[in-house]
């Protein structure tokens, strides 16, 4: 029974989705374009909202725990494992006072209405691992963008998705490179769970009933601390509380 629900209650999702991505897409130019960044930020946050409100059709819900005030004088890097696309909309609304940047993919750049053009514009970077130099430089520039307005990078350090929720290994480059050029920042590790519930069997039908957590846990002083180390502490961190199955 549930499997057959599943089936209208993604085509009513879909629809709402599909339709604010587009209808928000010349909003954000209009907003960049017209009244600047703060504008644009706003038109973001609400889609945000939107998007999360959605995920009702579904039956799901998104619970923020352990979400307290954080310092907005200083940078902050948010570590999170990575499950689904489904994990971005909560992390840019309910961060939204940071300024939350993305460290993502080259291929986010283009193609998906919304989610493009703030990622291009927005002040996120989008990088080619596959040409590891220039990846590097780009985190280099992203990191000292972070610095100077004391905005949040977020990166999710897994570099793909989880499609069952098992953590993968860190891929450490990319966020030694933040802590490097980001040396006063204050890191935050987030547990996500369930978000791969939705698509983890596929696009269509969605999984529906999935009950979605993000667990901010304590942040951390970068310091002195030596790198490596300190990525595999909050690796460790992260991971001991995702929920497997």
């Amino acid at each position: 029974m549930k499997h057959l629900l599943s089936y209208p209650l993604s085509i009513v999702f879909y629809f709402f989705f599909v339709i604010s991505l587009l209808v928000f897409h010349p909003i954000q130019w209009i907003a960049l374009n017209g009244f600047g960044y703060k504008a644009h930020k706003k038109s973001v946050e609400i889609l945000q909202i939107l998007l999360i409100g959605y995920l009702g059709f579904l039956g799901s819900r998104v619970k923020m725990i352990n979400l307290k005030k954080l310092p907005t004088d200083r940078p902050l890097i948010i570590v999170a494992n990575h499950q689904s696309m489904f994990d971005i909309p909560p992390i840019i609304y309910f961060f939204r006072k940071h300024h939350p940047k993305f460290v993502g993919k080259a291929s986010l750049g283009k193609g998906i209405p919304s989610v493009s053009y703030n990622l291009k514009h927005g002040g996120s970077v989008l990088i080619n691992r596959s040409h590891a130099k220039s990846a590097l430089e780009m985190i280099k520039k992203f990191g000292d963008y972070i610095q100077k307005n004391n905005y949040a990078a977020v990166i999710f350090p897994e570099g793909t998705r989880s499609t069952n929720g098992d953590p993968k290994p860190f891929k450490i480059s990319g966020l030694k490179s933040l802590f490097e050029n980001i040396p006063n920042a204050l890191v935050v590790p987030v547990t996500i769970n369930n978000t791969w519930k939705i698509t983890g069997k596929g696009h269509f039908p969605l999984g529906i009933g999935a009950q979605i957590s993000f667990l901010i846990h304590p942040a951390v002083e970068i310091g002195n601390n030596d790198h490596e180390t300190l990525i595999s502490q909050i690796e460790s961190t992260i991971s001991s509380e995702v929920i497997l199955g």
